[in-house]
């Protein structure tokens, strides 16, 4: 590095730190102001000071949010004395005051700004983005977390069908934040707004024209075992007199700061009662999910945490039957052709023990995140579909396998406790895998 170059990077490190001091002098000012006028001007001067701070810049603000914007310990601990050896609301809300963040606060008065709901999701991205490096802004994103649940609580969405006469803005944000089954172009997403399908979308009134999640619905005469015609460009629409089941067959979040905020499971749960209503002939809800951590539960050697008696024997004779064909690391065909050619011994092993991953590991950290998400949301384990996805993403995470989820909106909430117990609501096949 020449010296010119040593002068220019330290001129950016020295003009780095005045604009981070000037933004947390600036985050001190909106706390202590009183007025809401005056609030307003300074969240602005706030977020503009923010989105001038380049990458590293950032991180070191979240660490000062860490940091610097703490409840005082000394002030919850006497509250916290006050409240034990009195409590009640008199002694209950210092404490409540006395323990919570300023940094919440802050976050409050920049929500009031126009826009500033918008910004915080774009922070929390950000700060997702550092905290695995990072750890120690943990309590940094609870804060966020906590009060951006609050603000996209299930009340507050608007709910709106997507077809082919929507902003072509919007349809354009369809086609870019589909993460399940990637939509190929116009043609292909003009297929899945023919009237034997349905896209349902969340709104929050801060962010109107920008969707929060999204799920895509074929409107069926059966329960689906297999992606690709629900998916064909080419395929025709159905008349709507076979319309007996509505399955979801993808949800996509369009929004990666609103992470872990609890909005598909109502999602899901709206929109079937919604066609419910406009369509009453449909008597069944299911899903047609992907099962995106078999593969590698099955390379991983196919352990369940804690299992134990019978059912650990009974995983250990599946595992074996299927190391009998593919070898002691599991390793089955990558394509479509060598898992068709599958022995039916090795098919019927790998069945099993894909039954035996969604039923026994769900429950816990090695299960799949895509299972624990409908079985905890309320819905059974249905049953289970081979070679239902041969694409080179399902064959990859699957091995091809795909599964349905049952709703019955008569028995969610049951199912969900269930689940909750650390037990799987399964149909009579799924059982007999078992």
């Amino acid at each position: 590095m020449t010296m010119l170059e040593e002068v220019r990077q330290a001129a950016l490190r020295v003009g780095s730190q005045r604009r981070l001091r000037a933004v947390l002098s600036t985050c001190r000012r909106l706390l202590s102001v009183r007025g809401e006028a005056n609030s307003v001007a300074i969240a602005r001067d706030l977020l503009a000071g923010y989105d001038a701070l380049d990458e590293g810049t950032r991180r070191l603000f979240f660490g000062h949010l860490a940091a610097d914007f703490n409840p005082d310990p000394k002030a919850v601990e006497t509250a916290a004395k006050a409240y034990a050896a009195a409590p009640g609301a008199a002694t209950l809300a210092p404490l409540v005051e006395a323990a919570e963040p300023p940094r919440q606060e802050l976050l409050r008065r920049l929500n009031r700004l126009p826009g500033g709901t918008a910004h915080i999701v774009a922070m929390r991205r950000t700060l997702l983005a550092e905290l695995r490096a990072l750890p120690e802004l943990a309590a940094v994103e609870a804060d966020f977390l906590h009060l951006l649940s609050s603000w996209f609580n299930p009340g507050f969405l608007q709910l709106r069908r997507v077809d082919w006469n929507s902003p072509a803005q919007l349809l354009e944000q369809i086609i870019r934040h589909e993460a399940v089954h990637a939509i190929d172009g116009w043609d292909d997403l003009r297929r899945r707004l023919q009237p034997d399908r349905r896209c349902f979308a969340f709104f929050h009134p801060q962010l109107p024209d920008e969707p929060l999640i999204f799920v895509e619905v074929a409107l069926l005469p059966e329960m689906p075992s297999a992606i690709a015609p629900l998916i064909a460009k080419s395929d025709k629409p159905a008349p709507p007199e076979t319309f007996k089941v509505a399955a979801f067959y993808s949800i996509s979040n369009c929004q990666p700061g609103l992470k872990g905020v609890n909005l598909g499971n109502f999602l899901i749960k709206r929109v079937a009662r919604e066609l419910s209503r406009e369509l009453p002939q449909l008597k069944t809800f299911c899903t047609l999910s992907p099962m995106p951590g078999l593969a590698r539960w099955l390379r991983a050697g196919a352990e369940v945490p804690g299992l134990s008696g019978s059912r650990a024997q009974r995983l250990q004779a599946a595992r074996a039957a299927l190391q009998a064909h593919a070898g002691a690391d599991l390793a089955l065909p990558d394509t479509a052709a060598g898992m068709k050619r599958l022995p039916a011994e090795a098919a019927a092993a790998l069945q099993q023990l894909a039954a035996m991953y969604l039923a026994w590991a769900t429950p816990t950290r090695a299960g799949d995140p895509v299972a624990r998400f409908h079985l905890d949301n309320g819905a059974r384990l249905e049953r289970l579909n081979p070679l239902g996805d041969l694409s080179a993403k399902g064959l990859k995470q699957s091995h091809g396998m795909m599964v349905n989820y049952l709703y019955d909106l008569n028995r969610v909430e049951r199912h969900h406790e269930q689940f909750v117990d650390g037990e799987v609501a399964c149909s009579r096949p799924v059982a007999a895998l078992l």
